[in-house]
């Protein structure tokens, strides 16, 4: 589930794939969280029971519908939160304080930005610290999260120094337009991120990934799971090679399952988590990782790209169109002098929020479509490699449910505003009712 606070926006264009795909969260359903007492961790879940319908025990049940409740709770809290925080480095002007410091440290606009960006984003990243130390507080009381204290502070550490590194390469772009093109900022930084932001996401799973897990050859690891996972590539027409199928240590920090496909060209690759390993067998965990090969071969990556793109193109504009208002009305109070002033971008970012949060049911579906798709590709590529592949995916699902709590009977505004995949009740009836084979049909994208 998406939590929206106060990340600046402007870093929404390449942080989502960088961090997200080091410290990718599992694919049941979004992430939720809830206050009951500490929870075991979850045991293997039955792998050969028949599965007819997403069900839970009564107690699982109980902890998973109240998890989900307080988690979107805990995102529309977030999103205020975020602004608050916003608005206090305005109002307080904080902003202006730093601008100040960057502007006496050099008249060079990038030493600017070294001074002035870690400063504001560390700011917001303390502020915005209970709300992450909450959050992580839940997990481990649940069960969730195993990870040490000590390890989640240098992870949070980590990615602060990532968002440093590259808020000072995008902050500093951001004013340089802004103040050679007063008009036409909003396209040109637009331009100047996008190609950025592909070749981050092309160096991730080599660069950033390993700041967070280990990874080990899954073949070394797995030789049948390689070998199946091969065969169902194969069928999908992609390259990933053995050497590019890897092994990771997820166990030592979640509890949580997932297999996923990330990179583009040389840098694609199939990674599944040993905990996904240790709670699925082979045909499962082929149906997993067939739904992530789904991403890539209907050109999900692509099109989600030029999608969000294009709401980010928006989000921009309408920036421009009323952030020369908010500094008309307010920015004198705030110690901001005009819109190329560093001091502005709290309030930039401010407005970017605002334009996120009210476009997520817009987003939320589109992800909402394309995983469902990729549900659907999953069914068909594993269709004649497995014994009864639907049983199998219903299974597999059923397992993902289990063990991350996806609330069986979620909140429909929930749904609406947050959930990235379908719930696992409707992805499991379109598993076990999806078969077109038996009306002598092919698949739709698999023949």
């Amino acid at each position: 589930m998406k939590r929206f606070h106060c990340i600046p926006i402007l870093l929404l264009v390449v942080l989502p794939w960088i961090i997200a795909s080091a410290q990718d969260q599992p694919a049941a359903a979004p992430a939720q969280v809830q206050t009951s007492s500490p929870a075991a961790p979850t045991a293997a879940p039955s792998t050969q029971k028949r599965v007819t319908a997403y069900t839970l025990p009564p107690d699982l049940y109980a902890k998973a519908h109240d998890r989900s409740r307080i988690h979107f709770r805990l995102a529309l809290i977030g999103f205020v939160y975020g602004l608050l925080v916003l608005w206090f480095v305005l109002r307080t002007k904080l902003a202006a304080r730093y601008r100040d410091w960057a502007e006496a440290f050099s008249a060079k606009r990038f030493l600017q930005s070294v001074v002035f960006s870690p400063l504001l984003l560390l700011t917001i990243a303390v502020l915005t610290l209970p709300l992450d130390l909450y959050s992580e507080w839940i997990e481990k009381r649940f069960g969730i999260s195993v990870q040490g204290w000590g390890s989640w502070t240098w992870d949070w550490t980590k990615g602060q120094l990532i968002s440093i590194v590259l808020g000072i390469l995008f902050i500093w772009l951001l004013y340089v337009v802004i103040h050679r093109s007063p008009r036409r900022w909003w396209f040109y930084f637009w331009l100047v991120t996008l190609p950025i932001g592909v070749f981050l996401f092309f160096i991730g799973p080599w660069v950033i990934d390993p700041m967070f897990h280990k990874f080990e050859p899954l073949q070394q690891k797995d030789p049948a799971l390689t070998a199946s996972l091969e065969q169902m590539v194969q069928r999908a027409g992609e390259n990933i090679p053995p050497e590019r199928m890897f092994w990771m240590g997820a166990g030592e920090k979640t509890t949580g399952l997932n297999a996923y496909v990330t990179g583009i060209g040389a840098s694609k690759r199939i990674v599944v988590w040993d905990t996904t390993i240790a709670k699925m067998n082979i045909p499962q965990i082929v149906f997993v990782a067939g739904h992530e090969m789904g991403h890539y071969v209907l050109l999900h990556v692509p099109k989600g790209l030029a999608f969000f793109a294009a709401l980010l193109l928006l989000f921009f504009y309408l920036g421009y169109r009323m952030i020369g208002w908010v500094l008309g009305r307010w920015g004198v109070d705030w110690g901001v002098r005009k819109l190329d002033d560093w001091a502005s971008l709290p309030a930039l970012l401010l407005l970017l929020s605002v334009f996120s949060f009210v476009a997520s049911p817009i987003m939320s579906a589109f992800s909402r479509h394309d995983e469902h798709q990729a549900d659907q590709y999953g069914l068909e590529v594993t269709h004649g490699l497995t014994s009864d592949s639907a049983q199998v995916a219903a299974q597999a699902f059923q397992i993902l449910g289990e063990v991350d709590l996806a609330d069986p009977d979620p909140n429909p505004v929930q749904v609406f505003l947050f959930y990235d995949h379908p719930s696992i009740p409707e992805r499991i009836q379109f598993a076990l009712t999806y078969d077109p084979w038996a009306k002598g049909q092919q698949g739709e994208f698999v023949k």
